[in-house]
């Protein structure tokens, strides 16, 4: 038996309730998904608290808090764990930028020159996050190539493995997202 029948078939485990099993596939892939991880945050900007441990430690506790996964197969997992990537950061995204604005507290603006300095690259995440729910409507496989590329940092070849198509139709798609994308962001 192959490593990837073997994680299939943990998947199918922890798909029926077992928690042991779910255990041992974050095991199994949480050297990919640290590879993951430290991809997409190294492409980002460091002045965020979000490490790659963290990032991959909050996907597992989201798996987790999941309940029951829904997952076929490794490639199956991979995709999901880049849907999920997303989510964490862009969760972390909102409450970083609520509490630079001071959350609930009364704003008050001391020197409008320094207003808007800082949180670009949060913005450009957020802006992204907005512009592939719309995009989600038109092509949902976009999304996901958006969604491994951009979030998790993946590269074509994992990608089109992930989605069972060839390079060429990731590459294809990347092109076509980035240009969807530059336009709902315009």
């Amino acid at each position: 038996m192959s490593a990837a029948d073997s994680l299939t078939d943990l998947i199918r485990r922890a798909q029926g309730g077992d928690e042991a099993a779910l255990r041992i596939v974050f095991d199994a892939t949480y050297g990919e998904l640290r590879g993951l991880a430290r991809s997409r945050l190294r492409k980002g900007s460091r002045n965020t608290l979000l490490d790659t441990t963290s990032l991959v430690h909050e996907a597992y506790l989201r798996f987790a808090d999941a309940g029951r996964l829904h997952i076929g197969d490794r490639e199956h997992f991979l995709r999901y764990a880049s849907h999920v990537m997303r989510s964490v950061i862009v969760d972390f995204v909102r409450e970083k930028v609520a509490l630079r604005r001071g959350g609930d507290a009364v704003h008050v603006t001391l020197n409008s020159e320094i207003g808007g300095v800082g949180g670009a690259g949060e913005q450009e995440i957020l802006r992204v996050h907005e512009a592939l729910e719309e995009l989600a409507q038109l092509d949902a496989r976009l999304v996901q190539v958006v969604e491994m590329r951009y979030f998790a940092g993946m590269t074509e070849t994992e990608i089109a493995a992930a989605l069972g198509v060839n390079d060429r139709t990731v590459r294809r798609d990347w092109q076509k997202a980035k240009l969807l994308l530059a336009d709902a962001l315009k």
